[in-house]
């Protein structure tokens, strides 16, 4: 007898993880912040060893991994290092490993284009530099953190005293764990009425001050129905974020490119001079550092602007379904070092994260679909090619002469993404890149003959608008 297939049950709400933050241990007597202090010096050392030691490993990191290194912790302090090392391993490597993945394919598109100019003998204007790798770096534990659970930090509601909570800490001397006062300030109280907190919780210590963050789970009902129009968001640094409805939000330009340009040449001064002092054998203690407040203040800024600008497409497009970029920033590269730090210092990898927090908190749909060559793909024909972007604000395709404004029929492609099934079965730009020329292809073959009585150049007015060429998804 036939199995009857089990009906997968409709998705009406999304589970998301709010953070309290900013609860500052202030009320905790000198001795008990020392006893803090302490710990972390041996906690901090210890998570360094396991993160080097799981980011060198062959195999993926194991947060249930034997202990390898001696240590004064307790067995349960052990693991909770261990398992914080092993998070941030695993992040790094899936950030090293999309990146190399990222290195590969654009060696691959390289020669493919050289070997293109050599057939056509024009290798005299081929000015295309050879993609380099350059090994990362071992990841460097500099703020003291202890991403803790129940079994080592305990929050206690308090009873008897003028203070909200007590936090029980385990530490150096076992069996006399340490509790520290929690004093909540009234917008902690109104973030925390009636919810039910999370078993972990995170210390960390910025600037000689301890904080403390909690955090609870919230039911957000779903509200986008199932019929909603999707709306594209690319993501950019002219503009943060450009929708195929043709708006766009936030931008690094004008003041904070500028502060930027401040700041690069103040660090590269500074770098000057801590070389300099180098040479002539100056201490490495005493070597100026080439870090600034402006640069963090700076960073700060570019993250508010970011999220006023997602607030605002979110508050714009309410009822839609948002489909925006699965973004790499770590595999992005340009020729000039200048545009390479101005790409870092506007955090482009921060957009589709507080996308996808800002959705997810008002309850609307928002999905990921493939981005390569969102900005190369001519969504009238699919031919794809460098040369469709004569420049960064223009869209031109070579075959068919589709222009448009380069931002927005990137989000207007990557709208049109959604739903396409061939192309998320894809696993690399590889084989995006060679289906997209086979829809090129079949294109030409349906509109050989029009193409033939246009003649070249091809007139923009003889086609339909763009917007029939979007409305279509691929099964």
């Amino acid at each position: 007898m036939r199995k009857k297939k089990r009906k997968r049950k409709k998705k009406t709400k999304q589970t998301i993880t709010r953070a309290v933050t900013h609860i500052r241990l202030i009320e905790a007597n000198p001795g008990k912040l020392e006893a803090l202090d302490q710990l972390v010096a041996v906690y901090l050392p210890l998570c360094q060893q396991y993160t080097t030691l799981f980011c060198e490993a062959e195999t993926s990191p194991d947060k249930y991994q034997e202990t390898v290194f001696k240590t004064d912790l307790s067995d349960r302090l052990h693991r909770v290092a261990i398992q914080q090392a092993a998070g941030i391993a695993k992040s790094v490597r899936t950030n090293r490993a999309n990146a190399y993945q990222a290195y590969l394919e654009d060696v691959a598109d390289y020669a493919q284009a050289k070997a293109k100019a050599q057939a056509e003998g024009r290798m005299s204007a081929f000015k295309r530099r050879e993609p380099t790798w350059t090994e990362w770096d071992l990841p460097v534990l500099r703020v003291p953190v202890i991403q803790a659970n129940v079994n080592v930090v305990v929050l206690e509601k308090s009873e008897d005293s003028t203070f909200d909570y007590w936090l029980r800490v385990s530490t150096l001397d076992v069996g006399n764990p340490l509790r520290v006062p929690v004093k909540l300030a009234s917008y902690h109280k109104r973030a925390l009425e009636g919810r039910t907190l999370n078993a972990s919780t995170t210390l960390h210590k910025r600037n000689g001050v301890w904080w403390l963050t909690l955090s609870f789970d919230e039911d957000v009902p779903l509200q986008t129905k199932p019929d909603a129009p999707t709306v594209g968001v690319d993501v950019g640094i002219a503009h943060f974020l450009t929708t195929s409805t043709n708006k766009e939000y936030g931008s690094f330009h004008g003041k904070m490119a500028r502060q930027h340009k401040h700041d690069r040449e103040k660090r590269r001064r500074k770098a000057k001079l801590r070389a300099c002092l180098e040479k002539k054998g100056v201490p490495k203690g005493k070597l100026p550092s080439t870090s600034s407040e402006t640069s963090q203040r700076l960073s700060r800024h570019v993250k508010q602007e970011i999220n006023r600008a997602v607030n605002a497409l979110v508050k714009d497009h309410r009822d839609a379904r948002l489909i925006y970029e699965d973004l790499n920033v770590a595999s992005m590269r340009f020729k000039a070092r200048v545009m390479n730090s101005y790409l870092y210092a506007s955090h482009l990898g921060h957009i589709p994260e507080q996308l996808a927090w800002a959705a997810a908190k008002q309850g609307m749909a928002a999905h990921t679909v493939r981005a390569a060559y969102s900005s190369q793909e001519c969504p009238r024909c699919h031919y794809v090619d460098r040369a469709n972007r004569p420049n960064q604000k223009t869209f031109k395709c070579l075959v068919c002469g589709y222009a448009d404004q380069a931002d927005r029929k990137a989000a207007q492609t990557l709208a049109g993404r959604w739903g396409d099934r061939k192309l998320a079965a894809c696993r690399s730009t590889s084989e995006v890149k060679a289906l997209l020329m086979t829809r090129h292809e079949a294109w030409k073959q349906q509109n050989q003959q029009r193409i033939q009585d246009a003649g070249p150049p091809v007139q923009l007015s003889f086609w339909d608008p763009p917007e029939m060429f979007l409305e279509s998804s691929h099964e």
